[in-house]
């Protein structure tokens, strides 16, 4: 059986994913939109007021209720920041009907129903608000979440740097937002916003599970479906264009109370050609990407300098960040070596084993997506925002087709645009 995408309206699309494997059905809804500074921290707000309460559930306990009544059914929220666009994820989780001691029950279609009235049909009260009390509890969890990022200085550290290196660009901004935007929130101007969003957004509705024919015809008939209108989405459709030029190496260190030097080096991709993410990919398996990867060799094991070292590949925005944890003295003797390794590729300085390793390792994650369902799920929605919409099939047989030039053509496409360095 196979991924289906059925356009419902324009800018907004059902993808079912047939898979008989699991006793649950996944559902998610992703809402896209591009980011900016004058909606990150709203945006970054909504999920969490719409979990309060719905038109027909409208407290906490009573959607707790109701879920305790479909057999333990599960319903989450969340915010993520794909390239330029920021995403209200939704998800929601019930047994799948196969696996009912009823057989006169739809759990699908009544999941569909709770799902979709969660979403798009808030608690208001019968005004043009959200409930004030819970738009001022979730500000106020909300400011906790934004004021704790520096707790994980991993994290901290890579988030700065990719504000260091997209400052005043939609990318820089913190998916959460921040906590001066807080104070002029309230119930009617976020709900207003939510409004807005709904009418340009791109919605994604993705339904895991076993197939069933009705599930379209179900998604049609839906009154919180159909009082959606058709738009023409606002949202960036992740490419491969990358920066205008590029930018001398910038280096930043900041000194907060640490034990240990976070060091983050963010890299530029000059390529436009959405196909050069393959060997890309490799070039991140061998530089950073493994456990034999040339950075986990040469500055952890081989010069003991980092305790952790390691490179991740963002397609969304054509960068590749390394990350070490290291002792602050080692900080330039680091870099000096990490240079090298990115030197050493361009020359070709690794062999035909090892992109065969990298390859191996790689077509061993593709063909595991399908064995969880939010893997799978998030995969052809990645798919979805990159505008490839390449099966597994033909994902594993571009990455086996990458050659040892391939990527050594990409180590010459590698630029260094930032050094960050937490510090003491």
């Amino acid at each position: 059986m196979e991924y289906k995408p059925n356009e419902i309206k324009e800018g907004i699309t059902l993808h079912q994913i047939p898979n008989d494997r699991f006793k649950t059905n996944l559902m998610a809804i992703f809402i896209t939109t591009t980011l900016t500074r004058e909606n990150v921290t709203k945006n970054a707000l909504i999920p969490t007021v719409l979990r309060r309460g719905s038109k027909q559930m409208p407290t906490q306990e009573e959607i707790s209720k109701t879920l305790e009544e479909m057999y333990g059914a599960t319903f989450d929220c969340g915010v993520d920041k794909r390239g330029d666009n920021q995403v209200l994820k939704f998800y929601f989780e019930s047994i799948n009907d196969n696996f009912l001691p009823n057989g006169d029950e739809n759990m699908l279609k009544d999941s569909l129903e709770k799902f979709l009235e969660l979403v798009f049909d808030p608690y208001t009260d019968g005004t043009n608000q959200f409930k004030p009390e819970y738009v001022e509890q979730e500000k106020d969890n909300l400011k906790k979440i934004i004021e704790s990022k520096i707790d994980n200085k991993a994290k901290y550290a890579m988030d700065r740097c990719i504000e260091e290196m997209y400052k005043d660009e939609p990318f820089g901004l913190y998916r959460y937002g921040y906590v001066e935007d807080l104070e002029s929130i309230n119930a009617e101007n976020l709900y207003q916003s939510y409004q807005q969003l709904l009418s340009q957004s791109k919605i994604d509705l993705f339904v895991s599970g076993r197939d069933n024919p009705k599930i379209k015809e179900w998604v049609n008939q839906n009154p919180n479906i159909q009082k959606l209108a058709a738009r023409k989405p606002q949202f960036v459709s992740i490419s491969s264009k990358p920066k205008d030029a590029p930018v001398p190496e910038k280096v930043v260190q900041e000194s907060m109370e640490v034990t240990q030097g976070k060091l983050m080096i963010g890299l530029d991709l000059a390529i436009e050609d959405t196909n050069l993410q393959y060997p890309t990919t490799i070039y991140n398996s061998i530089l950073g990407g493994s456990a034999n990867s040339k950075l986990f060799q040469k500055v952890r094991e081989e010069a003991s300098l980092a305790y952790s070292a390691s490179s991740s590949y963002v397609k969304n925005k054509n960068n590749i960040f390394i990350s070490c944890g290291i002792d602050i003295p080692n900080y330039e003797k680091t870099v000096e070596i990490i240079k090298k390794q990115l030197e050493a590729m361009k020359q070709g300085d690794f062999t035909d084993e090892e992109v065969e390793n990298a390859k191996q390792g790689l077509l061993s994650a593709i063909k595991s997506v399908n064995d969880e369902q939010d893997t799978e799920l998030m995969y052809y929605f990645a798919q979805e925002l990159m505008n490839t919409k390449h099966s597994l099939k033909e994902y594993s047989d571009r990455i086996s087709q990458v050659t040892k030039q391939d990527v050594i053509d990409i180590a010459h496409k590698v630029t260094i645009d930032t050094i960050y360095f937490l510090k003491d």
